[in-house]
């Protein structure tokens, strides 16, 4: 998570440094000749930023950027989610796609604005499905076996995910996608494009290359219900296992309990510490615990929360790159949502190495 300061100057010195941070940030050798392969601009006013953040990013980054106005809640204008990987082969320019000893991996970033001006939520969840599925299929995959993560972003959460929802669930019935099969780890969540059309957002993440073998979707069933009892059609997190590591992607999550409830309206203390719970069960059915945590998301709903919840996740998790946004969750109820992803050394020599 690269974060910027100072806090107080306008956006073009807030992403005039960021870029400088970042620029030197990609030529470390700290890193060992780490390559960015998938970026996330979170910006707090995309209609009068992306244009000059877009540019910024294009002449700094070879690889997908997705840019979603979750304004930062530190005050700032801008913040970046960079993921890096070593020994990274040819891209694959059609399909977004890198190489990495035998996988090929897909991060793809829809911006609905393509589409024209549709109005409903429900056909543009439908057309970024649509065009997602032609991506994977020019690479030789598709949904069901290769996709493991997908982010959804409603313009107006409390208006437009409802057609989310119903548009994701009819694509993935016709994918193969039910209860009986499987789902795809996911977040919901508020979030806005520059143009004022774009009533939805998606990224996703696919890997080429994967046996089913290696794949384990979590469920923490004596913490929360499965999704598909409240109507939604998403995984909980899913478990990936390579030959040298064990990467685990948690989706958003809440405060729910598991008959599928909110739990602690009102406060938002409470929520978080549930919360937690929720995400250290999906992390314990993976074998997996809060050390082992690379990276986390905070979504509030009430920005007034922000200096109670960020100083327990200081406390609680000091080393981890987090980065806290405003964006309203799925449920009016539900003040506060999470997503992480950890990866443990493990040794499976069936599998190749990640």
């Amino acid at each position: 998570m690269l974060h910027v300061s100072p806090i107080e100057s306008n956006f073009s010195r807030q992403l005039q440094n960021l870029s400088k941070g970042l620029s030197e940030l990609t030529k470390e050798t700290l890193f060992g000749g780490a390559q960015p392969v998938f970026a996330r601009c979170f910006l707090s006013d995309a209609s009068n930023q992306y244009d000059l953040a877009k540019p910024a990013m294009d002449n700094l980054l070879d690889c997908p950027v997705s840019y979603v106005q979750q304004p930062p809640l530190d005050g700032s204008k801008i913040a970046i989610w960079l993921q890096l990987e070593t020994d990274v082969l040819c891209p694959d320019e059609l399909t977004d796609g890198y190489e990495r000893n035998g996988y090929v991996h897909y991060y793809s970033v829809f911006n609905s604005s393509f589409l024209g001006k549709t109005e409903s939520s429900y056909t543009q969840t439908h057309l970024l499905l649509n065009a997602y599925e032609r991506k994977l299929d020019l690479a030789g995959c598709s949904i069901a076996d290769n996709c493991l993560r997908t982010w959804f972003f409603a313009r107006d959460i409390d208006c437009d995910y409802k057609g989310v929802v119903e548009a994701r669930k009819e694509n993935f019935q016709i994918n193969g996608l039910t209860k009986d099969t499987h789902y795809i780890a996911s977040t919901g969540i508020q979030g806005g494009a520059a143009d004022y059309r774009t009533k939805v957002l998606m990224d996703t993440y696919a890997i080429k290359g994967i046996e089913k073998e290696q794949i384990r979707y979590l469920y923490a069933l004596d913490n929360m219900s499965p999704t598909y009892e409240y109507g939604v059609t998403f995984e909980r997190g899913v478990s990936v296992d390579f030959g040298d590591r064990r990467r685990v992607l948690i989706s958003g999550t809440a405060s729910i309990d598991k008959s599928g409830k909110i739990l602690h309206e009102g406060d938002i203390e409470k929520q978080v510490s549930r919360m937690l719970d929720n995400v250290q069960a999906l992390l314990h059915e993976a074998d997996c615990d809060f050390g082992d945590l690379m990276q986390i998301i905070v979504y509030l709903r009430d920005v007034a929360d922000y200096q109670n919840v960020k100083k327990r996740f200081d406390e609680q998790f000091p080393q981890v790159p987090t980065a806290i946004v405003y964006a309203p969750i799925c449920r009016p109820g539900w003040l506060v949502e999470m997503e992480c992803i950890a990866v443990k050394e493990i040794q499976n020599p069936q599998f190749r190495d990640l």
